[in-house]
């Protein structure tokens, strides 16, 4: 891997911060991040900016026009994957309430090669959505 140049004001960043999911459906993306994976609503800057805290990070829903002009992501196309690390048998815990809650999985629990155990489901927008654990 290529480190930034020791003169480089990049070198300065430590961390993500916050992400930002620009969503095409605000009333399914919230009832799924609220009501499905339980994400507690750190703050409500409009209908059309919500907060949420992940861990030590900040993950945004944001409709398109807010930061940027970009036009919605097309049906069918997903923009990103996120990934949450949660302990091996919470891995397990976390599919059977999603199927609970009727949330088709794209993977079931699977142990890979590389030392994960993952699961693999999407939000009402299409984005990849993954559980894993280290084991």
């Amino acid at each position: 891997m290529k480190e930034p140049r020791p003169d480089s004001p990049f070198h300065a960043i430590r961390a993500i911060d916050y992400s930002v999911i620009f969503v095409r459906d605000m009333t399914a993306m919230r009832r799924f991040y609220e009501d499905v994976l339980r994400f507690s609503l750190t703050r409500e800057l409009s209908p059309n900016w919500i907060e949420y805290r992940v861990g030590a990070n900040t993950l945004a829903l944001a409709t398109p026009g807010r930061t940027a002009t970009d036009a919605p992501t097309p049906k069918g196309s997903a923009s990103l994957q996120l990934a949450f690390k949660v302990s091996a048998p919470d891995v397990d815990r976390c599919a059977a309430e999603l199927v609970r809650q009727g949330i088709d999985l794209l993977s079931p629990p699977t142990d890979q090669r590389f030392g994960h155990r993952t699961l693999f489901f999407r939000d009402p927008d299409g984005n990849l959505l993954e559980v894993f654990a280290e084991i």
